[in-house]
């Protein structure tokens, strides 16, 4: 499945409130995925930095001015709870794995 993100809107310390255009909407939470982690994510720590969070409507997803991106379903999946369909054991092919 390809989820699009249609809106967003930064509202906290690393908290951006999605709205997606099935119309699902909710809030992530992305400080244990940017804060420390370096490299192109260093930027994103910046408070100022993160507010300008923006959707790419080409991508169907969050961006910021660094080009650094989330993956929509993946965000999705945050928002909702349902498991990411390519993550899943089935999709890879794997029959019967035991859950990591």
């Amino acid at each position: 499945m390809c989820h699009r993100i249609a809106h967003v809107a930064p509202v906290g310390d690393y908290r951006l409130e999605l709205t997606f255009t099935d119309g699902v909407s909710g809030a992530v939470n992305l400080e244990r995925w940017i804060v420390g982690q370096g490299g192109v994510f260093e930027p994103l720590e910046d408070p100022g930095f993160f507010r300008q969070a923006r959707v790419n409507s080409e991508l169907g997803t969050v961006q910021w001015p660094n080009d650094v991106d989330f993956c929509p379903d993946v965000l999705y999946s945050l928002v909702t709870g349902a498991p990411v369909p390519f993550a899943q054991p089935e999709s890879a092919g794997i029959r019967g794995a035991a859950a990591v």
